[in-house]
């Protein structure tokens, strides 16, 4: 997992994002225990605010439960489907600065390679 300072995304969302995208991928699976926001916060050298942000952001969203002094841990389940894949795809082309519309553009420019109609 890595994040970019100089990425125009701010730290908090990329963090959010890298972990659903690992969640998604099967690389967290549910009942994982996430690294303490020290020491995540250490790890990457940001404020332990921002990955409180993060935590906050997921756990708001069901994608994780945070215990108390116990931890967070993943409560979504991670599955491979069509769903999962689609939404790390998302998140990669974010990540890469791919616009909602050039996503759509993107998308239906692939559908309609995969799908030629014949007539």
């Amino acid at each position: 997992m890595q994040l970019d300072p100089n990425s125009p995304i701010p730290l908090f969302q990329q963090l959010h994002d890298e972990i659903i995208a690992d969640i998604a991928r099967g690389k967290l699976p549910r009942g994982t225990k996430l690294n303490s926001v020290r020491k995540v916060a250490a790890n990457f050298g940001i404020n332990p605010a921002t990955v409180k942000k993060a935590y906050d952001l997921l756990q708001s969203e069901g994608i994780v439960a945070t215990h108390g002094r116990s931890g967070t841990v993943v409560v979504m389940e991670g599955t491979q489907s069509l769903q999962d894949e689609l939404v790390a795809l998302v998140l990669r082309a974010h990540a890469q600065g791919v616009s909602t519309a050039q996503l759509h553009d993107m998308l239906d420019a692939a559908t309609s390679a995969a799908f030629v109609e014949k007539g």
